[in-house]
Parts: structure tokens; C-alpha cells; sequence
């Protein structure tokens, strides 16, 4: 069985790739594909799944900022955007019933409301994905998203919370103690090394947060988050989640198989699903609206609007719970797993292309901008620079700190993060707060003083785009950029890259250049010692 559905989920994931489609698409069909075909799932397959989704929360958890839970644009965008599909989705509901659509006649308001309410969360899972693939998790697109994600989890939690059998227990109070327990953990963190022991202590805090989470009659999945947040800031989190990374991608692809098998859907059941994901514009619409109207910059507020353009798998679990209560027919169970199937590959699609739909519709967007920008949006100058460092992680730092100590340029360092913004300014180094993919950034600063700009972010889809934006403000300047293997270098050159440091290839270079000064010493002397043993001998 396991290799069953390992074989058809690889073959569904390759074919849709190249026709450059997320392999998570190829895995939703293959799993509707082997539930049609007759294949039972075995319990290998939901642990799979389970897995999957506590270690992506844990993960979620270690690159999140709770105080970015609190802005405006985050609490007040997903309780607004919340309340209005509630709303659209219950009056909708009701008018397709007094038409006598199948599967709406019957519904009442609070039936209706009830379906509003799964249909207004986002996926954690396919929205997360999406941005970790673009490597905008931290950007602040990504980083509102994430906050409106985890709004939106919260309020599913209390939701399950209230409609079951047991109520949470009073020990559940004892778990505003934990924050106690984080020198404990980072302690435990630090002593575990860079070794395999690292991604098992990541698993074993993961594991212990969903079980200690139960234990008080908790979410397990809330737990694992919270275990990450716990641990969030700290210097080691950034280094448990990249060991984490293939372990949490492989175990997703459960997640996404077990859609497929929930359940087999009539032609009437997928004509109901259709209907709710023709309303998916809308959902993502309503997202930017409302966030526009918060203030948020038109690009930022577009970008996180189409990362939260699916449903959600939690709004599966508000219907089985509907459902397990009599509140809904089992029907729309099957309706709403195809509704969430559905999303998922529309949203994988128009995310492909999201930098390029606002490129195009940039003119048309920026209209609903609302004056008296927020300052996390406001752009700052690269004074007195002449080159520019775009990602100031590792390679991005080191290449700052070369040229400005050793070559004595004037560089100036930009990063979406902007928690390593900070960082670095308190280090001494000239860094600013923007989006090398951003075309605004671009048109917004002076290019005119910059001869180099050294493209240093970790995703080469990333650079295409930022080289992409230089041609089109008309930058006549150089440019360098990273890869991490030779198809990547080839494309970036293609595109008029004027040089390509390959991460791997090229790191022996990069570190005999560094060395070489050793031998300079005695290399120099061999001549005089020569030398001096010829005079001697005369």
C-alpha cells in the first residue's frame, strides 16, 4: 500500500511540474485519483499527515514575531475579512436555496452561517507552502499572512473547543506558565549540537507540545505552535527549522493525499463544490480591500491577499463537526474537501504568478491605495552608497562586510526581515527595510550614484525577478548574483547577470582566496633562503 500511493503521488508531482504547477497539485489529484481507483488509505497514511501539519506549525512558530499578532492590519484584517465572508457566504447560501440549488435547499441561517464560517479561514498549510517556496515567509506580505493565519487558527481552535464533548480542563491555565520554561529549552537547543540531534529535538519539542496541549483538553496542533513560538527569536530557531525543512515537506504530502480520500463526490456534490470556488476572486478580493483600507501599501496588501486565496482545512474540521453534532448534512463534508481541493489549485496557480500579475496591474492597484502609508511600509534612501547587497543573510553579509572593510566601498545592505534589519543597524552596518522584487522600491530610490548590485537572495527565481524590475526602471549598472547549481547559474546569466557565484562550485575559491595570504610569507622567503645558501657556498 505505502508504495502504492509513494508511486502515484511521485509520478502526479512530476508530471505537474513540468508544466510549472506545485507538486502539491499533482498530490491533491493523486490521492481523489486512488480513492476513485478503490485504494483504502492504511493509518501510515493519516500519521503521515499528522505529522506533516505539527511539525509545519512548529516550524511556523520558530520564524514568528507575536507581536506582529497585534498590529492592526493583522488582528483587524482577519477579524473584518472574517465577519464579511460570514455574512456574503450566509445571504448567498439562502439565495441559492430559494432557487433550489442541490445541497443549499433546506439550509436556514445559522446552517448557512455555519458553512460562512468554514469557508472564511484560509489554509495554514497551502498559504505557508506557497510563501516558503518564494522564500517570502519574512517578507511583510508573508509576515501579514502569517499573522492573519494564525488569527484564524485561534478562532478555530475556540470554535472546536466550544462544540465538543469536553470542555477544556482548568489545568489548561497552567499552561500561561510556559513561557518560564524557555532557557530550559534554548539550553537544551544549544547543547544538542548541529548534528542528526538537532532535527530529533526538534520533533521530540514539536511532539511534547501536541501531547502536553491534549493532556488539558487542547488542540495538539496548537500546541506544537506554541512550542515554536516559545522558541522563535532565539539564534538556534533559524537552524531547527532548515533541519526540519525536508522532514516537514515530505510528511505534508500525506496531508495533501488524505484530502483525495475523505470521501467520493457526485456530479451534484462537485457542481456545489464549483460554485464555492468560482467565489475564491471574491474571498481574495474582499482580503485586499479591507487591508488596503488599514493602510497596508497596495502591493503588500495584493501579494498577501492571493497567498490567503484558498480554504482551509480547518474549515473541514468545522464541518465534521457540523456534521458529527447534526448541524449539517454529511454531504457538505464531501463538498467542502473538494472545495478546499479546488483552492488549492487555483491558488498554487495565481500565486506562480503573482509578482507578474501586479507588475502588470500595478497602475490599476495602487488606485486604492490609502494616503498616510504605516511606517512599516515607508521606504527608506541608500544614502551615499554605491553598491547595493540585496538579502543580508550569510552570503549577503559577508560580501557587505568585504567590500566596505577590505575594499572600503560605500555599500548599502537590504532585507526584507525586518527583526535582521535591526540587527544589522545595531551592528554598524547601513541596512534598509525593502523587497528586491518590489517594483515601487525600485522607481522609488535613486539609481543613479549605484555601479553594483549584488544579488544575495537565497531563491534564484527571486533574482530573475529583481533583474527583471532593474530593466524595466532602465538600471545601467552591474550586477552579480548567487546560485546554488549549474542550471540556476545558466539562467541568471541568460538574463544578463553580468556575474554568477555558484554557493557550492565556487565555495573553494572563495576560501583559497581567503587562505592564500598563509602561503605569501613563505613563498616569499624559499628565493632569499636559496639566495643566501648560493652565496654562501661561493
Amino acid at each position: 500500500m505505502d508504495y502504492i500511493w509513494v508511486s502515484v503521488a511521485f509520478v502526479c508531482g512530476f508530471l505537474v511540474k513540468q508544466i510549472h504547477l506545485p507538486p502539491l497539485v499533482g498530490y491533491l489529484a493523486a490521492g481523489f485519483g486512488l480513492h476513485a481507483l478503490g485504494v483504502e488509505p492504511d493509518a501510515s497514511l493519516q500519521t503521515l499527515s499528522d505529522l506533516g501539519v505539527t511539525l509545519l506549525l512548529f516550524t511556523i512558530g520558530l520564524k514568528l514575531n507575536i507581536s506582529n499578532l497585534f498590529k492592526t492590519e493583522v488582528w483587524g484584517g482577519a477579524s473584518g475579512h472574517m465577519c464579511a465572508i460570514v455574512l456574503l457566504t450566509t445571504l448567498n447560501s439562502l439565495i441559492l436555496a430559494y432557487f433550489g440549488f442541490n445541497y443549499f435547499v433546506g439550509l436556514d441561517w445559522s446552517t448557512a452561517a455555519l458553512i460562512g464560517f468554514a469557508v472564511s479561514f484560509s489554509s495554514t498549510v497551502c498559504a505557508i507552502k506557497i510563501l516558503e517556496e518564494r522564500g517570502e515567509l519574512r517578507a511583510r506580505h508573508g509576515q501579514v499572512a502569517i499573522g492573519i493565519l494564525i488569527i484564524q487558527d485561534i478562532a478555530a481552535v475556540i470554535f472546536v473547543s466550544l462544540t465538543a464533548d469536553k470542555s477544556p480542563s482548568w489545568w489548561a491555565l497552567a499552561l500561561l506558565a510556559l513561557p518560564l520554561a524557555r532557557p530550559i529549552l534554548t539550553k537544551l537547543l544549544q547543547s544538542c549540537g548541529h548534528g542528526e540531534l538537532l532535527p530529533l529535538a526538534g520533533f521530540f519539542l514539536a511532539f511534547s507540545g501536541g501531547e502536553l496541549f491534549e493532556l488539558v483538553g487542547l488542540k495538539a496542533h496548537l500546541g506544537a505552535l506554541v512550542f515554536g513560538v516559545l522558541l522563535s527569536g532565539y539564534g538556534k530557531s533559524a537552524e531547527l527549522a532548515k533541519s526540519l525543512l525536508s522532514f516537514k515537506d515530505l510528511f505534508l504530502i500525506g496531508f495533501f493525499l488524505s484530502i483525495g480520500f475523505t470521501a467520493l463526490p457526485t456530479v451534484d456534490m462537485l457542481g456545489a463544490a464549483l460554485i464555492m470556488a468560482i467565489a475564491l476572486p471574491v474571498k481574495a478580493g474582499l482580503f485586499f480591500l479591507w487591508l488596503t483600507r488599514l493602510k497596508l501599501r497596495s502591493r503588500s496588501a495584493f501579494l498577501a491577499a492571493l497567498s490567503l486565496s484558498n480554504y482551509s482545512e480547518f474549515g473541514l474540521i468545522v464541518c465534521s463537526v457540523s456534521v458529527m453534532h447534526g448541524l449539517l448534512a454529511e454531504e457538505w463534508l464531501v463538498i467542502m474537501a473538494l472545495a478546499v481541493a479546488l483552492s488549492f489549485v487555483f491558488s498554487s496557480i495565481i500565486n506562480a504568478n503573482a509578482h507578474g500579475l501586479y507588475a502588470r496591474w500595478s497602475g490599476l492597484i495602487k488606485r486604492f491605495e490609502q494616503p498616510g502609508s504605516l511606517p512599516e511600509d515607508q521606504f527608506s534612501q541608500p544614502v551615499g552608497a554605491t553598491v547595493l547587497v540585496i538579502g543580508m543573510g550569510r552570503v549577503g553579509t559577508g560580501a557587505y562586510d568585504t567590500l566596505q572593510n577590505n575594499q572600503h566601498r560605500k555599500v548599502c545592505g537590504v532585507d526584507t526581515d525586518r527583526t535582521r534589519v535591526a540587527t544589522h543597524c545595531r551592528a554598524g552596518r547601513h541596512v534598509i527595510t525593502a523587497d528586491g522584487e518590489d517594483p515601487d522600491f525600485w522607481t522609488h530610490i535613486d539609481l543613479d550614484a549605484i555601479n553594483l548590485i549584488m544579488l544575495a537572495m537565497p531563491n534564484y527565481l527571486d533574482i530573475l525577478e529583481a533583474v527583471k524590475q532593474l530593466k524595466q526602471v532602465g538600471y545601467q549598472g552591474k550586477t552579480a548574483g548567487i546560485a546554488h547549481y549549474e542550471d540556476e547559474k545558466k539562467k541568471l546569466l541568460d538574463v544578463g547577470i553580468d556575474e554568477v557565484f555558484n554557493f557550492y562550485t565556487d565555495a573553494g575559491v572563495g576560501f583559497a582566496e581567503q587562505s592564500i595570504h598563509l602561503l605569501g610569507t613563505e613563498e616569499e622567503s624559499l628565493p632569499e633562503k636559496r639566495l643566501t645558501t648560493s652565496m654562501d657556498a661561493v
